[in-house]
C-alpha cells in the first residue's frame, strides 16, 4: 500500500497543480514604443486605473478606452471646479460633452490647460494610477515621471500629420486591449477623407474658386489674420488656397497689408469659430473681401480646443468641401454628417450640444448676413 502511494504521489500532485492553475494565467507584458520612441514595458488589457494628462491625451483615450477606468482628470476638463483653466469652456470641446458627468466625480491629477508644460508628479501619485497616457513630448521628462510614479508613463503625439494620430490610436488598442475599435476609429477616418477626396479630385483648377481660411485658434489666441497656407482640410477637398509665400506651413499671423491683399483673390471665406469672439465688435471693415460681396461666407466650428479636436475637424473637412462644392454635396446634411462623426468617435450624437455652445456661434452655417454677424 505504501508503495502505491509513493508511486501515485506525482501523478496526484499533478493534478492538483493543473487545477490550482486553470483560468488563473495573468497577461504577459510586452515592449512597446511610444510617440517619441522610448521602448516601455506594459500588460495589454491589464489596466483599471488610468490617468491621462498633457494636452489631448485624455480626449485620444476616450475615443479607445474605458472612461470608467479613469481615476483622475485634470482640472481644465473638471467642470464642477471653480478654480480651473477656463479658457476653453465656451468651445464645442466632443469628448468633453460626452464625458463631463463622469470627468465631474473625478479627483485632479493636475491643472491642466495651455499654461501647464509640467506634470504633477505628486497630483497624479495621488489618483494612484497603474498607467499614465501622456502629451508631453520630453524624454527625460517622461522617464523622470515614469520612474517617480513606478507605472508605464506612455506619450502619445498626434500633431503633423494623421500618421501620428493613428500609429498613437494603434498604440492605446494595443495596451488597453482594444485593437478592434482602434482600427475601426482609424479605417472610419480614412475612409471619410477618401470619399471628400474622391468627390473633388476631378474640379478642374481653373473651375476652382479661391478660398481663404480665417482665424485658425493658436495656443487660444486667434484673428482674421491667423490661417494657414498648408491647411489640411483644403488639401483633402482641393482647394484653392489664396494663401501662399508664408514662412511655414502651419498655422500663423499674417500682416494686415498682406490680409488686405488677398482681400479680393478671397472668394470663398470659412471663419473658424474660434476667431469670432475677438473679431465682433472690432469695427474691422471686411467690405474689401470679396466673399462679403458674394455672400460666400461660412462658419466652421473651432476644432483647436486644448489640441485638436479630431472629430471637429473631420465634420469641419465635410463642411468646407460643400461649401467651396455645393453641387458636388447636394446630398450632404451636415448636422447629420456630425452625427455619424461623433456616435463613432464618442459613443453618442452629439451635434444639438455642439452648436448650443456659446461660442459655436448657431453651429456650421452659411453667414447669411456677414457683415451684421460681426458687429
Amino acid at each position: 500500500m505504501k508503495k502505491l502511494l509513493i508511486m501515485l504521489l506525482p501523478m496526484l500532485l499533478g493534478l492538483c497543480a493543473c487545477g490550482s492553475t486553470s483560468g488563473t494565467s495573468s497577461p504577459e507584458g510586452i515592449k512597446i514604443t511610444d510617440m517619441i520612441n522610448r521602448e516601455i514595458t506594459v500588460t495589454p488589457g491589464s489596466y483599471r486605473r488610468v490617468v491621462c494628462i498633457g494636452a489631448g491625451a485624455l480626449r485620444l483615450y476616450t475615443y479607445i478606452g474605458d472612461v470608467s477606468l479613469l481615476s483622475g482628470v485634470e482640472d481644465i476638463d473638471n467642470l464642477s471646479l471653480t478654480d480651473r483653466p477656463k479658457m476653453f469652456d465656451g468651445v464645442a470641446r466632443p469628448y468633453m460633452l460626452a464625458n463631463q458627468e463622469t470627468f465631474k466625480t473625478l479627483p485632479s491629477c493636475g491643472v491642466g490647460g495651455p499654461n501647464a508644460q509640467t506634470a504633477d508628479a505628486e497630483k497624479i501619485l495621488a489618483c494612484n494610477p497603474d498607467i499614465v497616457i501622456s502629451e508631453y513630448e520630453d524624454v527625460e521628462k517622461e522617464d523622470a515621471l515614469q520612474k517617480k510614479l513606478g507605472v508605464p508613463v506612455v506619450t502619445m503625439k498626434f500633431s503633423g500629420s494623421d500618421t501620428n494620430l493613428y500609429n498613437s490610436l494603434s498604440l492605446l488598442g494595443k495596451i488597453f486591449a482594444k485593437e478592434d475599435r482602434a482600427n475601426d476609429v482609424i479605417n472610419f477616418h480614412k475612409e471619410q477623407l477618401k470619399q471628400i477626396s474622391d468627390k473633388t479630385k476631378d474640379v478642374a483648377d481653373a473651375d476652382k474658386k479661391g478660398v481663404y481660411i480665417c482665424g485658425l485658434g493658436n495656443w487660444g489666441t486667434t484673428n482674421q489674420y491667423f490661417t494657414a497656407q498648408n491647411y489640411a482640410a483644403f488639401n483633402v477637398a482641393h482647394v484653392k488656397n489664396v494663401v501662399s509665400g508664408l514662412p511655414n506651413d502651419g498655422i500663423q499671423q499674417i500682416k494686415a497689408e498682406e490680409f488686405v491683399s488677398l482681400a479680393e483673390k478671397m472668394e470663398v471665406m470659412i471663419f473658424d469659430a474660434a476667431a469670432v469672439k475677438n473679431i465682433k465688435n472690432k469695427e474691422y471693415d471686411f467690405s474689401l473681401c470679396k466673399a462679403f460681396e458674394t455672400g460666400e461666407v461660412y462658419l466652421q466650428m473651432a476644432y483647436n480646443a486644448y489640441y485638436t479636436n479630431v472629430e471637429t475637424a473631420l465634420i469641419n473637412n465635410w463642411f468646407i468641401a460643400k461649401s467651396v462644392y455645393p453641387s458636388l454635396f447636394t446630398d450632404l446634411d451636415i448636422e447629420a454628417k456630425a452625427n455619424e462623426i461623433t456616435q463613432k468617435f464618442n459613443g453618442v450624437a452629439l451635434y444639438d450640444k455642439i452648436k448650443a455652445m456659446p461660442q459655436s456661434f448657431g453651429g456650421y452655417q452659411k453667414i447669411a448676413n456677414p457683415t451684421e454677424f460681426f458687429k
